[in-house]
């Protein structure tokens, strides 16, 4: 009796996780092109790019009011390859606006992961409050790479 129970449990909890979390359309405002908030299956809070594969954020900053996320980005497919940095901005951390490509491959490789400072000191000498990328460029052999704004 108790393998009936549990097996009847288990289907109920299948029936529910299949049928009851129902997708609802939310309204966040802002540009629903950019944040595709109406697709079934796609996150309703967190980033997501409109199109084509992504993977690990990189280098999150706040500037001038703003909230710059990094993340690897093959902005021709919806595979891993082509390693970029898709880049987007946010206000608020819900409404997300995407912006283009930042980082693409170059004759060091490809762009795999780092991070982002604000340089408020022009310590690295690109200028004070310069926006820094600091990743691995990954071609015949990876490296350490910089990148500024």
């Amino acid at each position: 009796m108790n393998v009936f129970i549990k097996e009847i449990a288990f289907l109920l909890i299948l029936f529910f996780l299949a049928y009851g979390c129902e997708q609802k359309e939310y309204d966040y405002g802002g540009d629903k092109d950019s944040t595709n908030l109406t697709e079934s299956f796609r996150p309703q809070i967190h980033f997501t790019p409109s199109k084509n594969w992504m993977n690990d954020p990189n280098g999150m900053v706040y500037q001038d009011g703003e909230y710059h996320l990094f993340y690897q980005y093959n902005p021709l497919g919806i595979d891993w390859g082509n390693m970029s940095w898709g880049h987007a901005v946010s206000k608020d951390l819900i409404h997300w606006e995407n912006l283009p490509v930042a980082l693409y491959p170059d004759d060091l490789g490809s762009i795999f992961s780092g991070s982002a400072v604000i340089d408020k000191n022009n310590t690295a000498g690109f200028g004070e409050n310069a926006m820094v990328a600091i990743y691995t460029s990954a071609g015949e052999e990876q490296t350490q790479s910089i990148a500024y704004i």
